[in-house]
């Protein structure tokens, strides 16, 4: 009976599949990978894991790079492309709430399935003979669009605290529910969530930034209590609610979206607390300049009318960003914010386009010459004049 999956992996990972069934080890697809196959979404990483032991990897195929040996992991170069492969594990108590104490291998995969964190990401595939190992039915959660824990979800949340954003992240990406036990045990689980490093609390919101559906993760991070942890002030602003239903309508660019997220933090203007949260998340310096770019138009007067006013309001941002790119992108963000409005900043637009505002030069660097050629030009040294 056919599975159901319709998706074909990479060359390169069906030959490290053949080669562990040639050696006679098991070797199954597993995770991610077999949940979005299910539901017809695309596949980003390809996870195998396997009955044999890392050395038993290594023995097997002829180049490797043992990338995680201690946690069963073996990075298998096949045609150039490197390609993961763990060994079936259980794993000890999580003393910390963010890693297990101890890991131990087992050549049952059922009990690798069994410490796993939710059941539509607790099923394994074979897609030479076309099998699917599905113990905690997470066909069934997903056919009834469920993020539901692999046994008790107290329990789950518990031994690592990322779980719950992660619990958050699917919901929110897939567009499914969180079952009603899990989502009491997030907010029995947030002083463990507080241990958890802020890169891998990053990790997640921007996965949920990107998604289709960031409007829901970020009410579900609110209500649960999760925003509160990482991100105090926005959880708290009284304009947080209308800035998230505005999420979804955002352009797909990681960066603007989080700008609009962090828009309440940023009033008249003033961009320090917005930038500073941009820090505190760990996101790129980059991102911290240009969210503080987008933002910074918030304080502006959008009545303007004279030319040389709105002149001065374009080279202001242009000069700050060094990219005339960044006024349709601030311009963009302030149509979806709550104040001004849509058709006010539609207007401003319009009044920039008739002022021919956006045109340069609004640097120096942008000038057809430079310093060297009005020397040149004059016939003078380097010197003050």
């Amino acid at each position: 009976m056919s599975t159901g999956i319709t998706l074909t992996p990479p060359a390169g990972v069906l030959t490290v599949i053949r080669t562990l069934h040639a050696a006679e080890h098991e070797a199954w697809l597993v995770g991610g990978c077999v949940r979005d196959g299910l539901i017809g979404r695309p596949v980003g990483d390809w996870d195998i894991t396997t009955s044999a032991t890392p050395e038993q990897v290594i023995e097997v195929f002829e180049r490797t790079i043992p990338t995680g040996l201690q946690h069963g992991t073996v990075t298998v170069v096949m045609e150039g492309e490197p390609i993961e492969v763990t060994t079936y594990r259980v794993e000890g108590g999580y003393t910390d709430g963010r890693r297990p104490d101890e890991i131990s291998f087992t050549t049952h995969l059922e009990e690798d399935l069994q410490r796993r964190d939710f059941t539509v990401n607790a099923m394994a595939w074979d897609p030479i003979g076309d099998t699917l190992v599905d113990p905690y039915d997470g066909q069934g959660d997903l056919k009834r669009r469920r993020i539901r824990a692999v046994g008790r979800a107290l329990d789950r949340l518990t031994e690592d605290g990322l779980r719950a954003m992660r619990a958050v992240r699917f919901a929110s990406v897939l567009d499914f529910e969180i079952d009603p036990e899990a989502w009491a045990a997030i907010g029995d689980t947030l002083p463990t969530f507080s241990k958890i490093s802020i890169e891998r609390v990053q990790i997640e919101l921007a996965k949920i930034l990107k998604g289709a559906h960031p409007t829901r993760g970020l009410r579900l991070l609110r209500d649960s209590g999760l925003l509160g942890v990482f991100l105090p002030a926005l959880a708290e602003a009284p304009e947080a609610d209308a800035i998230f239903a505005a999420l979804d309508e955002a352009p797909h660019d990681p960066t603007l979206r989080l700008a609009l997220m962090l828009w309440p933090l940023a009033p008249g203007g003033a961009v320090e607390q917005a930038t500073s949260a941009v820090d505190a998340l760990r996101f790129s310096n980059a991102a911290r300049r240009r969210v503080g770019h987008l933002l910074r138009w918030r304080g502006l007067d959008w009545q303007i009318t004279e030319p040389a006013e709105i002149r001065q309001a374009v080279s202001g941002l242009v000069a700050s960003a060094g990219d005339v790119a960044v006024v349709d992108e601030a311009l963009a963000l302030h149509r979806l914010a709550p104040t001004p409005g849509a058709a006010v900043v539609d207007a401003f637009a319009a009044q920039v386009d008739a002022t021919e505002a956006r045109q340069g030069p609004h640097q120096i660097r942008e000038l057809a010459i430079d310093g060297k050629a009005v020397m040149a030009h004059l016939g003078i040294p380097p010197s003050r004049a």
